[in-house]
């Protein structure tokens, strides 16, 4: 069993859970995801088996989440999972004023992920540190690319509310935003609810519950999703069949793209052979896959 899967994530679940019941449920050891969502988050989890593991990194990098902010609530965790730190309520807040300040979310910005998130520092998760009480140094901004921020709904009242869409880089963390909105705004704010919508190729509209997954695979009608769909946003090239022998071999072989890296296909069985490098010319192997 190998290929993705486009799985609609549930709250309450790390991510990670969700793998290891896959693990558990498939048979499979090499599951792994495409892109963390936090506990509380729902939606899109790209999910690979098998080889297909390996062609994780390749996967676009777009993604598109629906998010409700909350004004006038401050958290440790930058959602409504953590601890309170302010709660003064934030009733006079009207969106005209909010989106003032929301033009300097869209483009490429720089933002400080949150004290609880997944990144390493000193060697350790960010979380890890602060779950153990551990003083945390300055924690480094990052640049992240916002595409598209839209206001979908504004909900007044002591704890107004911001529902937006935002198309964005991997790597944005949207609680962060919620963050410094409110802190533009001088009122707190924190994450109350994030959908992620899509992921590259995986729309939220196409995705599978786990509880679907699994009964799937009992029926033996598990939905697998090929590479060709999974990779649409690389250049896809087709090897005669001396050339795709020499892939095989993990041998460069001669042929032009565009863009850093191609799908490999042979001509003649419409085999996928794997990723390429697309150097000056040649293509480079990267992930050799023969019968994906």
């Amino acid at each position: 069993m190998e290929g993705f899967l486009n799985l609609d994530k549930p709250a309450g679940l790390t991510s990670h859970d969700c793998i290891a019941r896959l693990r558990r449920v498939l048979g499979e050891r090499r599951i792994g995801h495409g892109g963390t969502l936090d506990p509380a988050a729902t939606g899109v989890l790209p999910v690979a088996v098998g080889r297909a593991t390996r062609l994780l990194r390749f996967l676009s990098e777009g993604k598109v989440y629906r998010a409700t902010v909350r004004f006038g609530l401050s958290t440790d965790t930058d959602d409504l999972e953590g601890n309170i730190l302010a709660d003064a309520g934030a009733a006079d807040l009207d969106l005209g004023r909010v989106q003032v300040h929301l033009q300097a979310f869209r483009g490429t910005i720089s933002q400080v992920p949150p004290r609880y998130s997944a990144i390493h520092q000193e060697g350790e998760r960010l979380y890890d540190l602060a779950r153990r009480g551990v003083a945390i140094a300055e924690i480094a901004p990052r640049t992240v690319e916002i595409q598209a921020l839209t206001v979908l709904d504004w909900y007044p009242g002591h704890y107004p509310e911001l529902q937006i869409e935002i198309a964005c880089s991997t790597g944005t963390y949207i609680r962060s935003i919620a963050r410094d909105l409110g802190t533009a705004l001088g009122t707190g704010a924190t994450l109350a609810r994030l959908l992620r919508t899509r992921s590259g190729p995986f729309a939220l509209e196409a995705s599978l519950p786990l509880a679907a997954v699994e009964a799937g695979f009992q029926a033996g009608t598990v939905p697998l999703i090929g590479p060709r769909t999974a990779l649409a946003h690389l250049a896809a090239v087709h090897l005669e069949p001396p050339l795709a022998a020499r892939w095989l071999m993990g041998q460069r072989v001669p042929g032009d793209c565009e863009g850093a890296f191609a799908q490999i296909w042979e001509c003649e069985t419409d085999r996928f052979l794997g990723v390429a490098a697309c150097e000056a010319g040649s293509l480079q192997p990267l992930v050799v896959l023969p019968t994906l």
